[in-house]
């Protein structure tokens, strides 16, 4: 195939549509799709902020809809997922254990991830945290929060937080669980027990490739310097990977208005064909997450999407701009605002402090529509029974400009 010239709003459904954020699903979300949507993605990160639905779980419900929660508990919990350090802490399939497991052997190179000061340290302790996982099955952290007063043993050490994620960075234990968000550690020789490093082990050159790899299916269409980001690579050498790439009949290059040369991945040849015909829209509007892939890399999502967007939740309140935990909104393709707000959850109220639209978005009847479903279904999948709106921007729900009661699903 040629050279193709794409305008930006092709380019923007093409992202979207290896995301799953270009339609909304039109069946009902199965246990299976969260394995599934993950791996769309490459990587679903993990953050604890809560004062809405946590973003691992944000994340997915913005692609599948409405779905229970604990879902991706159990998708953890049988073996389907794994987590550790990709772009940040992240969920990731099981089946990409061999692309991290280099970084798990070089934990030295993890940064502030792994202290290898304290490990040495406490060395012998940490061998009796070992011994006793590999003695009495899987631990939590907070099962050392508080010491039996008197006890001997295991149960008088403190610093088993710091021990256990020190020994998960280094890969000696995996995650196998959740409870109450709380990670649950196994000995990592138990999870992959026919795991062999000598046999099955990825030098880091090709580890890294293959996750260039994933990055460049997740993403579907990219500039080549945003693909390091994705699995925080240091940048390789692109021109020549590019190039045998294209050899290899991975990816093609392209033309796009405003941003300039781009590459497509084949996977989305088909999808290519639909949006030079004119056919591939945008019709799925969704409530995201501050570390949604869309958005994580800040510097992409103001490339592509026009959005400027930084998170204020560590910034002291009297110096943010929008909020303590603002949330992207899509609408049929664009990020055209954000939203503060709080799941209140014993009241079932979600409380929006205020809604801004990016400048130049026109309020339109079909913008009010799709905005509104999208967060009703959000506070809906949340348990809310009302919507209550301190700041609408401007004519935005005029007609309900206090909020509104939520039908029951």
């Amino acid at each position: 195939m040629s050279e193709v010239t794409l305008s930006l709003t092709a380019a923007r459904h093409l992202h979207l549509a290896a995301q799953g954020l270009l339609k909304k699903k039109r069946r009902r979300p199965q246990p299976e799709d969260i394995l599934a949507t993950i791996q769309r993605m490459s990587l679903l990160q993990i953050d604890t902020i809560n004062v809405v639905a946590r973003s691992p779980y944000l994340v997915l419900f913005s692609r599948l809809g409405a779905y229970p929660q604990h879902w991706l508990d159990e998708s953890l919990g049988r073996g389907d997922l794994m987590e550790y350090w990709a772009h940040e802490a992240c969920f990731l399939p099981r089946s990409d254990f061999p692309l991290i497991r280099h970084r798990m052997l070089s934990p030295d190179k993890m940064g502030w991830k792994y202290r290898h000061e304290w490990m040495t340290e406490h060395a012998a302790d940490i061998q009796a945290l070992i011994n006793h996982i590999q003695h009495n099955g899987p631990v939590r952290s907070a099962d050392f929060e508080h010491p039996r007063k008197g006890a001997s043993g295991w149960w008088e050490w403190k610093p088993h937080k710091r021990h256990l994620e020190g020994l998960f960075t280094a890969g000696k234990v995996m995650v196998i669980g959740r409870h109450n968000f709380q990670r649950i550690y196994d000995l990592t020789t138990r999870v992959m027990p026919h795991w062999d490093d000598e046999r099955d082990l990825l030098t880091q050159e090709e580890a890294e490739e293959l996750m260039l790899q994933n990055s460049a299916r997740s993403l579907g269409i990219f500039r080549g310097q945003w693909l390091a980001d994705y699995y925080r690579l240091r940048q390789p050498a692109l021109p020549s990977l590019l190039a045998r790439w294209q050899e290899e009949g991975r990816i093609i290059p392209l033309e796009v208005e405003k941003l300039g040369p781009m590459w497509l991945h084949t996977d989305y040849l088909p999808q290519l064909e639909e949006a030079l015909a004119g056919k591939l829209t945008a019709t799925h509007s969704a409530v995201l997450s501050p570390f949604d892939p869309v958005v994580w890399d800040r510097k992409r999502a103001e490339q592509l999407f026009d959005f400027t967007y930084r998170l204020e939740c560590y910034t002291p309140s009297h110096k943010r701009q929008y909020g303590y935990f603002v949330l992207p909104l899509l609408h049929h393709g664009k990020l055209v605002g954000r939203m503060d707000s709080k799941m209140h959850r014993k009241t079932g109220v979600l409380e929006i402090f205020a809604l801004y639209l990016e400048e130049g978005v026109r309020i339109t009847s079909s913008l009010e529509k799709g905005l509104k479903q999208a967060i009703t279904d959000f506070a809906r999948w949340q348990g809310a029974s009302r919507i209550q709106l301190n700041q609408p921007p401007g004519e935005l729900f005029s007609a309900q400009p206090s909020g509104w009661e939520i039908a029951a699903a």
